[in-house]
């Protein structure tokens, strides 16, 4: 029952629906501009060493240069999301990435660190007008018969644009320099701007009510608190003062918010009650952990590559291609298996893949089987999480009326951007404890400074073994063994996690008919703005 009613969303200049033949073009555009976000998210976590050497920065600086990217994004989400159905999606995407290219230019060339860390925050800004807009616009210019499949086109760029991101950005790394890293956002950005500029239609809000300052304010001092933690905690330690004020903080503005937007009501920025809808809950939990899953995948694969099998940054980046590859065409397939079997049989057919994927690699992973140990369980995973991807966006978006589809893509963007922070701190956390707990017992020949400097990870086992002489080949032994111990601890929690997602989805899933994501709350017609 949603209990906003929906306003026809119009089009610039009184226009209708765009032509059939300009839907290709204006998904293309779309698409580019979320690569280029995406790609930003992930390019800069190959060059922590040449940032650090170049910039004379510690470690935490660099890892704040990475991360306030993402903090900024998501902090940014629901507010920016929201002003672009109210001020028109065209030119918030017009102005956002105009922000996003400026910015990308100045960190590319920035002669320090503090312009770095400003120019990374500028880049989140308009990062957080670009991704939620682009969604929107697919939901209020495609036909419902077609929605479908641009919405999977759109979750396979999100959910596999990151690992290409990745690789080209460690290509350029390896083969050229690290501030070559931008020149990709940066080309992306300016074909983007152009195609917009020519080709995507505008369309707004009409609204009786006054925007919704107060929860804008609330919400992003929420995102920035419970993100904060998730990124801060495992480097600071979850006791620390930041942490729990951080975490206080974001309780504190969560239930704010909540309170707020319920007192509210139908001039909320979000309507919360729209919650106990299947559609909106299930497809917001199901994101959550599958994006959690991914990014916590990633932080166990890149130290197995690396440090177990030896490979260099550019090897590991491929090496993940599979599943990337597999998730965008599972992204691509699943509207038509949604509509051959329903939306829940297909979210559920993908939860199950992807913890069968999981289940397979705590079983199989080794370090004598190397790469072909993992690669089943990858290509599962990559297409269950493309399966399940697609009709939760769906799901999430045909859940609010017409007029809010800013706010429902900003919503389905910080709820991804919340399992991957959860899904790194999670996991990693389980890897590293596994790999502390069954190293302790393999190191009593090893000299005490090495055997203490290898406790504190793979990486500094590799670092330090080349310095001790005959002992190398045991402790590189001891340590690459205990970090395949603690994949397969983490490992077998995210497949008890999925396990656990499957009996929610198919007992509390959207309902399980080939329209099942529009009729959860039948917001006229779902999103159409034609």
């Amino acid at each position: 029952m949603s209990t906003n009613q929906p306003v026809p969303a119009t089009q610039a200049g009184g226009r209708g629906a765009p032509d059939a033949r300009q839907l290709p073009t204006i998904l293309t555009t779309v698409s580019i501009a979320l690569m280029a976000v995406i790609a930003s998210v992930t390019g800069l976590n190959v060059a922590q060493t040449h940032m650090a050497v170049e910039f004379a920065a510690s470690q935490s600086t660099v890892l704040w240069i990475i991360n306030i990217y993402t903090l900024a994004l998501a902090a940014l989400l629901l507010p920016l999301g929201a002003l672009g159905d109210r001020l028109g999606r065209k030119p918030v995407l017009v102005a956002g990435l105009s922000v996003f290219g400026i910015a990308t230019v100045v960190a590319g060339l920035a002669p320090t660190a503090e312009v770095m860390l400003a120019a990374r925050v500028a880049s989140g800004i308009g990062a957080a007008m670009i991704m939620p807009i682009t969604l929107a616009v697919i939901t209020s210019t495609f036909p419902e018969e077609q929605r479908g499949k641009a919405i999977g086109v759109w979750t396979g760029v999100a959910g596999g644009g990151g690992i290409l991101g990745m690789f080209l950005s460690a290509l350029l790394v390896d083969v050229a320099d690290w501030r070559w890293l931008f020149v990709l956002p940066a080309v992306l950005v300016l074909v983007a701007l152009a195609m917009t500029l020519k080709s995507v239609p505008n369309s707004r809000e009409t609204s009786a009510h006054r925007f919704d300052t107060v929860a804008a304010l609330v919400s992003s001092f929420a995102v920035v608190g419970l993100i904060f933690v998730l990124q801060e905690g495992p480097e600071r330690g979850w006791t620390a003062p930041e942490t729990l004020i951080s975490l206080t903080v974001g309780l504190i503005a969560t239930i704010g918010f909540v309170a707020w937007e319920l007192h509210r009501r139908d001039a909320s920025l979000l309507d919360v009650r729209l919650f106990r809808e299947r559609g909106l809950s299930g497809g917001s939990v199901t994101l959550l952990v599958v994006f959690g899953v991914q990014a916590g995948i990633g932080v166990v694969l890149f130290p197995f590559f690396q440090a177990v099998l030896g490979w260099s940054g550019l090897l590991s980046t491929v090496a993940m291609m599979p599943m990337a590859l597999a998730m965008m065409m599972a992204s691509g397939l699943a509207p038509e298996l949604a509509v051959g079997i329903g939306a829940r049989s297909t979210m559920v057919v993908g939860i199950a893949l992807a913890s069968v994927g999981m289940a397979l690699m705590a079983l199989f992973v080794s370090v004598s089987g190397g790469y072909l140990s993992v690669l089943p369980g990858l290509l599962a995973m990559g297409v269950g999480m493309g399966l399940s991807m697609t009709p939760s966006t769906q799901a999430i978006t045909a859940s609010l009326p017409c007029e809010k589809q800013g706010v429902a893509s900003a919503l389905n963007d910080v709820t991804r951007e919340f399992g991957t922070a959860l899904g790194v701190a999670l996991l990693g956390a389980l890897v590293s404890a596994g790999y502390r707990d069954a190293i302790d017992d393999r190191l009593h020949r090893i000299p005490q400074g090495a055997a203490d400097t290898a406790r504190e990870g793979v990486a500094n086992a590799v670092e330090v073994a080349g310095s001790i002489g005959p002992h190398a080949p045991d402790l590189l032994h001891a340590a690459q063994q205990s970090f395949v111990d603690g994949w397969q601890q983490a490992m077998w929690a995210g497949s008890v996690i999925m396990g656990a997602l499957f009996i929610y989805i198919a007992l509390r899933g959207p309902k399980n008919t080939p329209s099942a994501v529009a009729d959860e709350t039948d917001p006229a017609e779902a999103v159409s703005a034609g």
